[in-house]
């Protein structure tokens, strides 16, 4: 008998969301009359729009569901929605709450430490991998093997997608823009995922300096002064547009769309990217495991750099514990991933996606 209704619950980052969204595009094809239902935080919901495979969006916010009274009435609500399958590659708190609350027949997760509550919050706990067997990243991989640990599917899809609508399609803000069109993020989604601002600027200037080419800003709309701190650095200032600029997910989807590359820190802009298959050139922060988030990367395509690949002997491990010592204080070894370093990766990528648009001059150096 096919179950009636699924939920997936992934409340973090954008993401996160979308790379979850494989886990709809396949259980789909195990059960295309089910009603699959995404429970997300509000920021995040845009990367689900329009996907066939997701029948509705429930997204909350963040802080509001980490308020006791709230989450007791959420967990009220999902128990009333008589959930048959739920899938929860979030694993923390709220959702492994929402999942022991639940009653569903199937109740899916990957197991944790969990030494404090020590309750059946699913029917089929799932061990992470220990480690990728393929080039999507072991994050997706991970979400694919939470499907396929209990319900075993043939040729899964590995990848994430963005649908965008016609209307969507035929956004034409950059139509009298001159190409290509390279989407910069300058910014991290945290302080501890961006580059110091004096290091991004200088990767601006040489693409300034050697291609003809219109450069947009991508950053949170919060983090608006930061961005214009980094423009100001800049100094062929007449290629740089700030005032093509979307500050919501689903308007930064449509003028991807119409770009031809992206260059960024690690962080949600470059899955999307992915989604929509544009290059990209990704920064990871030094506190990133490249090997959960280096999805599809072929080093003509996609392309990125980590100091750990440039440096390895900074630290001999890569634990949770070094990880989060890392985290806490990453701008050290930000510094140490210098514009020349990044370049010598970068160079070859941009030439090879706009060499058509190189300056006829020798650029300054």
């Amino acid at each position: 008998m096919q179950p009636k209704k699924i939920l997936v619950i992934q409340n973090k980052r954008i993401g996160d969301v979308l790379i979850s969204s494989v886990i709809a595009n396949n259980i789909k094809k195990l059960f295309p009359k089910s009603h699959i239902t995404y429970f997300v935080y509000d920021y995040t919901a845009g990367v689900l729009v329009n996907n066939p495979n997701i029948d509705q969006i429930i997204h909350v916010k963040e802080k509001k569901l980490k308020k006791i009274p709230n989450l007791l009435k959420t967990l009220k609500k999902v128990r009333k929605s008589k959930y048959d399958i739920i899938f929860d590659p979030y694993s923390k708190f709220q959702s492994r709450m929402m999942c022991l609350s639940s009653r569903a027949t199937y109740r899916i997760g990957f197991k944790r430490a969990h030494k404090k509550l020590n309750l059946p919050f699913y029917t089929h706990p799932v061990n992470l991998l220990e480690k990728r067997s393929r080039n999507c990243g072991k994050a997706i991989e991970d979400r694919i093997n939470l499907v396929n640990s209990v319900f075993p599917i043939e040729n899964p899809d590995f990848e994430p997608k963005i649908f965008l609508s016609s209307e969507e399609k035929k956004y034409g803000v950059l139509k009298d823009v001159q190409k290509p069109v390279i989407m910069l993020g300058v910014l991290g989604s945290t302080p501890q995922k961006s580059m110091p601002y004096e290091y991004v600027a200088r990767l601006i200037n040489h693409i300034t300096e050697t291609y003809n080419a219109t450069i947009l800003f991508n950053y949170a709309p919060h983090q608006k002064d930061d961005a214009y701190k980094i423009y100001h650095l800049c100094r062929d200032k007449e290629q740089i547009k700030l005032d093509i600029y979307e500050d919501s997910i689903r308007g930064f989807i449509k003028l991807m769309n119409q770009c031809d590359l992206l260059v960024a820190n690690e962080g949600g802009s470059v899955h999307i990217t992915k989604a929509l298959y544009k290059p990209t050139f990704t920064i990871y922060s030094p506190y990133v495991n490249k090997e959960h988030w280096s999805s599809f990367e072929d080093g003509v395509t996609h392309d990125s750099i980590h100091l750990l690949e440039e440096k390895p002997d900074l630290f001999e491990s890569f634990t949770l514990e070094e990880r989060r010592r890392i985290e806490e204080n990453p701008q050290e070894l930000y510094e140490q991933l210098t514009p020349e370093m990044i370049l010598r990766k970068m160079k070859p990528f941009l030439e090879h996606h706009l060499k058509n648009a190189r300056k006829s001059y020798e650029p300054h150096r």
